[in-house]
């Protein structure tokens, strides 16, 4: 297995995942900087415990994040909410966590960062809504917390879990704020799972008929 990490380089294979431990803010910017071309290669930071984690997701990860943001566009657009997506986007707190979601979106707060080239959260807002796809690492809700994502979907197992920020704790909830009217922890793991086996077009358009038809 060709697995190297060091200041000026990162080659993972697809599923790895390492940890390292005494690291500093500075460690995790050289990092990023040498990570180049690799975008597919996530890293995270945390002040707390002195770690970087750096992962490299497996085609199933990449194919999954892919679905789940399309239904949220799909949810967008059906609610007829404007937003604008990233994928990836690093966040950052200066000195405290670093962390890249599988995906994420502004959308009550799109104006704010319209025309930016980059997201500084010293002044900029977090996005509104942050998507995890966990299969071969744990996403822990607080490893948001400092960045204040108010909405966090972490799909695992097939399963979707919403956590709400409170601005001190993250919260599991059963509805998403974002889309109070439609139940999205039933029926996102059944077109992000649809998707996997009958192809992502079928199963967007499916999803679209639901909404359109019932919500």
């Amino acid at each position: 297995m060709d697995l190297t990490v060091t200041k000026d380089s990162i080659d993972l294979p697809p599923g790895a995942e390492v940890i390292l431990r005494h690291q500093t803010w500075s460690d995790y910017q050289a990092l990023l900087a040498s990570r180049q071309d690799k975008a597919a290669i996530k890293i995270y930071f945390d002040a707390t415990t002195h770690e970087l984690r750096i992962m490299a997701p497996l085609p199933e990860h990449s194919k999954k994040s892919d679905t789940l943001s399309d239904l949220v566009k799909s949810l967008l657009r059906h609610l007829k909410h404007d937003w604008e997506g990233f994928d990836p986007l690093t966040l950052k707190r200066f000195e405290q966590k670093g962390l890249e979601p599988d995906a994420c979106f502004y959308i009550q707060n799109r104006e704010a960062i319209l025309g930016k080239e980059r997201i500084d959260l010293e002044s900029d807002p977090p996005p509104d809504l942050a998507l995890e796809i966990d299969l071969t690492s744990s996403t822990k809700p607080e490893d948001y917390t400092a960045i204040g994502v108010p909405e966090l979907w972490i799909y695992r197992n097939q399963t979707l879990n919403i956590y709400l920020f409170d601005g001190q704790h993250y919260q599991e909830s059963s509805k998403s704020s974002l889309f109070p009217t439609i139940p999205v922890k039933e029926l996102i793991p059944v077109y992000v799972e649809r998707a996997w086996n009958a192809g992502s077009s079928v199963a967007l358009r499916e999803f679209e008929n639901i909404l359109r038809e019932q919500y």
